[in-house]
């Protein structure tokens, strides 16, 4: 099944100017970066000239800070498309060089880590470059080819099996179990374990499954380190790095300085549900689950925050906890104006009073009900 990605008009009228920027797409892997970029290829009258950084000739030409050999091999050419680009060491400097000449050459790049790619893009790539970034598919793009009863029939699927673009064409259970398990073994976090000092796949895996347990939690880095018999620090920046490379996103908790506000330790979510079900072996029906609250409020905040990116939303998103026992499972803060959400599978919720007289801002309780208009207003 073929499903349009939101940000591919956006590219394609990029792509049409005259001059552009060069334009960076970053995304884990298997979401659908190279696909996404070829279907948009394949549709400009351009010469494209597509290379990946994975081969040995790319990656010492694209590193090499020789105009002369760069514009020999792009000469002809409309088109710079260089696949995995975050494997050539200096791509971002190369880059520059080539983009400086003033040539009306159009570049492309995609990687499939934020740590590497963008380290070594941003600073040299300053006013250059538009970026974006690709998710595993999102309800905002499932809901241009179905409606809200049909997408609440597939809920539970998304749930279980999540949303990676391969799955929309595996019609057996057994291959799509057998698909997540192989991509949430090292694959998914290959980049990580090759990042200088991280060297024990077993215990990133650990990790994954310890937050995979505790999905919608406030995460104790003190505690994790004692589990997986850790420094706290690396705990810290494994965390950290598995964000960067797309696996995991965090919360932290929201607070104006009012004495009974928590808001020290985070909470871990996954960018897909499928990922973190592999990790713990748990491919159960809903029916035959005790963790469908975390499944859900991973759900909804992990759409949420698709939909912010892809409609450029610069929100800031929080969880609101008090030492009294209240709490909220989503906060936003946009342009100057807070809303509370708590998120709840089947019931309904009132917002705590303390949140009320505290900040007089806006509450609603997200369910099966009215999901879709808060995660995909549009």
């Amino acid at each position: 099944m073929y499903i349009n990605r939101l940000i591919k008009k956006d590219i394609q009228k990029r792509l049409s100017l005259k001059k552009t920027k060069i334009i960076v797409l970053y995304g884990a892997r298997q979401v659908g970066k190279t696909s996404l970029m070829e279907d948009i290829l394949k549709q400009t009258t351009q010469k494209v000239l597509k290379l990946n950084g994975d081969e040995d000739k790319t990656a010492r030409l694209f590193s090499s800070r020789d105009l002369k050999k760069m514009k020999g091999a792009v000469s002809g050419y409309d088109v710079l498309f260089i696949d995995e680009a975050q494997k050539i060491q200096d791509i971002g400097l190369n880059l520059k060089i080539l983009y400086d000449d003033k040539t009306q050459l159009k570049i492309i790049v995609t990687g499939s880590s934020s740590f590497e790619l963008a380290s070594s893009i941003h600073e040299p790539l300053t006013g250059r470059a538009w970026t974006y970034h690709l998710h595993p598919i999102a309800m905002c793009e499932l809901k241009k080819h179905w409606n809200f009863h049909e997408l609440t029939e597939q809920l539970e699927s998304y749930l279980i099996f999540g949303t990676y673009p391969e799955l929309f064409s595996m019609e057996q259970i057994s291959d799509r179990q057998e698909y997540l398990h192989s991509l949430s073994k090292d694959y998914l976090y290959k980049d990580v374990l090759e990042v200088e000092g991280v060297r024990s796949s077993q215990k990133i895996r650990k990790l994954l499954q310890l937050l995979a347990f505790q999905t919608g939690s406030e995460v104790s880095l003190t505690e994790l380190a004692g589990r997986l018999e850790m420094h706290k620090k690396t705990v810290e920046r494994y965390i950290d790095l598995l964000e960067k490379f797309f696996v995991i996103f965090t919360l932290t908790g929201f607070s104006r300085n009012l004495r009974k506000e928590i808001s020290q330790k985070p909470k871990v979510y996954f960018y897909d549900l499928g990922i973190r079900n592999a990790l713990i072996n748990n491919f159960n029906s809903l029916e035959d689950r005790n963790d469908i609250g975390m499944l859900w409020e991973n759900f909804i905040i992990a759409e949420k925050l698709k939909y912010n990116n892809y409609y450029k939303n610069f929100v800031s998103s929080y969880f609101w906890r008090t030492y009294t026992g209240a709490e909220l499972d989503y906060i936003e803060e946009y342009k100057g104006k807070l809303s509370g959400y708590e998120i709840k599978w089947k019931k309904t919720s009132k917002a705590p009073l303390s949140w009320l007289e505290s900040y007089k801002a806006d509450f609603n309780c997200i369910n099966k009900n009215n999901f879709l208009e808060f995660i995909c207003p549009d």
